[in-house]
């Protein structure tokens, strides 16, 4: 089956990873492909401690990344150097690469270990920047055994995406203390 996970709402990767406790537990193989995300999270700490019946990879920079126009002067403000503003339709180039390169690499060894659930955390948003192109994630998707669960997270899930799945789930913000100005807290967002 191929499960989404997106909207605006808190809990799409904190999901992912309650469905990668669950399956561990029922003795599967579980990689699980991280875009945009560097090794600075709590989770990843667990997470790589159930190796190897659980494999994490990570692929992209440390910071957010948005097109001009999307973020509010508020917003701009609140996140300072910790984002990065681009042209519409025109990411930057060093990271388009970064993501890829760091793909590829990881479609290698997802096919070699032929894992019984991927998750491929954030991938919706590395479809919605086109840091990533749909022939490479339906290409992964192709290339997986009938037996492998897929689970993709993130905000925008790209209308292909959702058409193709059998779950989606659409996560809304009702209410957020980012609105507040509260930043993410250790345990919690991080």
């Amino acid at each position: 089956m191929l499960q989404v996970y997106t909207g605006k709402g808190k809990g799409k990767t904190t999901a992912a990873i309650g469905l990668a406790i669950r399956s561990l537990g029922a003795g599967h193989k579980v990689f699980f492909l991280q875009f945009m995300k560097s090794l600075a999270y709590s989770e990843q700490t667990i997470l790589q401690s159930f190796a190897p019946q659980l494999i994490l990879r990570t692929t992209g920079k440390p910071f957010f990344i948005a097109e001009e126009g999307m973020l509010s002067d508020q917003e701009l403000k609140r996140w300072g150097n910790d984002v990065v503003i681009f042209p519409p339709g025109k990411p930057p180039a060093d990271y388009i690469k970064v993501i890829r390169d760091g793909f590829l690499s990881a479609q290698e060894e997802i096919i070699r270990t032929q894992p019984d659930l991927l998750i491929l955390d954030e991938v919706n948003v590395a479809l919605f920047f086109k840091l990533l192109q749909p022939a490479d994630v339906m290409e992964l998707l192709d290339a997986l055994p009938q037996t492998t669960e897929v689970v993709c997270t993130g905000r925008n899930a790209p209308q292909w995406l959702v058409a193709s799945a059998d779950l989606v789930t659409d996560m809304q913000e009702i209410k957020h203390y980012y609105q507040k100005g509260i930043q993410a807290r250790k345990g919690i967002e991080n």
